[in-house]
């Protein structure tokens, strides 16, 4: 079973005789589903603690914003990095000697975890504070990119850095590949995994599947999230209020048989197309009835989830003239423009996003 930074005993020697502050969620544990501010606050002086998207302790919904706290087990301060504040600031910094940065990721661009992390470097460089990463595996693995390279006009919370979709590395590749991009002068510690091997997808890792967020519920949902996330960006549910957001695709009025017709025409490996039927309990058209597929993948490895991604996007646009975007929001997760101006024959866009993903993997190979 892959080690994570966390477990590794030597690595954690950096963290010595500092004054840390830690990044974190549920998802930052070790090997036995001991959270990391608990490791710490045994054997190092940790002083404060910060939330991401969803909080500390993963109790908020997407998009809710959060306010300071006070840990109720710690009573360390909690400082939020999604509501008033995106970056940190001096007040958040005072006494911190050092950043510690534990979340796992899902590999994708427009998941805000990225962005977080990529303020706190900045911020941390800023004022010359050491900044470590306790590495974790990327779930998707390390060796397939896939999607569009962000453009720099379109560059938001939701996504930037010149990163495509899927960007194959670990949260202590990326945190290089950040500091190499702004070029940051920071004194940057990763703390890496033992025992696993980078280009492995999360089943193959051996580690229990911990949620890093409401609505990526299991690996399924990840890796399918690549692809369908865009419909975050429509009028169209991407599966938000079901048992499996991200894998479900609808709206009430779709035609759900015409829809899985057109998708099995694409002979599209690794996956599997059903009609389904739907009522989301939240978010978009909740408690209406929704008609759509659910995605089943069956070859984790053979399945590509920005090509499906975008070829159900085209299906479903040719199918129907309701589809509205929220924009800018949906050419942010798309990463450009494309992907909307010609909805209905995706082919050559596809084919553009394939090979931005190809020079993007070239040109990041030095950090893996």
């Amino acid at each position: 079973m892959t080690k994570c930074g966390i477990d590794n005993i030597e690595g954690l020697k950096v963290l010595r005789d500092k004054r840390l502050g830690l990044i974190s969620n549920p998802t930052g544990v070790n090997s036995a589903m001991e959270h990391t501010v608990d490791i710490l606050v045994r054997n190092f002086k940790l002083v404060a603690l910060y939330g991401p998207e969803h909080g500390i302790k993963g109790d908020q919904q997407a998009g809710e914003k959060m306010g300071n706290a006070i840990d109720a087990k710690t009573k360390l301060p909690v400082f939020s990095l999604y509501g008033k504040h995106y970056r940190l600031d001096d007040e958040m910094l005072q006494g911190v000697e050092m950043m510690v940065y534990d979340i796992q990721d899902v590999g994708a661009r427009f998941y805000t975890y990225t962005s977080t992390m990529a303020y706190a470097l900045e911020e941390c460089a800023a004022r010359n504070i050491p900044f470590t990463v306790l590495d974790r595996p990327n779930p998707l693995g390390c060796s397939v990119c896939e999607g569009f390279v962000m453009r720099p006009e379109l560059t938001s919370f939701v996504g930037g850095y010149g990163l495509t979709a899927r960007y194959a590395m670990t949260s202590g590749m990326l945190a290089n590949y950040i500091k190499e991009k702004l070029s940051l002068k920071l004194e940057l510690n990763v703390v890496p995994c033992l025992d696993g091997d980078n280009n492995a997808l999360y089943p193959a890792t051996g580690l229990p599947w911990v949620m890093p967020s409401p609505n990526i519920p299991t690996f399924e949902s990840a890796l399918a999230y690549i692809g369908t996330c865009i419909f975050e960006g429509t009028n169209l549910s991407e599966g938000r209020g079901t048992t499996r957001p991200f894998e479900i695709v609808g709206a009430p009025f779709l035609d759900a048989d015409a829809l899985v017709t057109a998708m099995r025409q694409h002979n599209l490996p690794g996956v599997l197309f059903r009609e389904n039927h739907f009522v989301p309990t939240f978010s978009k058209f909740a408690g209406e009835l929704c008609h759509g597929l659910q995605l089943h993948i069956t070859d984790y490895t053979a399945f590509h989830p920005f090509r499906t991604g975008a070829l159900l996007f085209q299906e479903i646009c040719r199918q129907s003239d309701k589809v509205t975007y929220h924009l800018p929001h949906f050419d942010r997760i798309a990463g450009c423009e494309l992907l909307r101006q010609n909805p209905t024959d995706v082919k050559d866009t596809i084919q553009q996003a394939e090979q931005e993903a190809f020079d993007f993997q070239q040109e990041t190979k030095h950090l893996k």
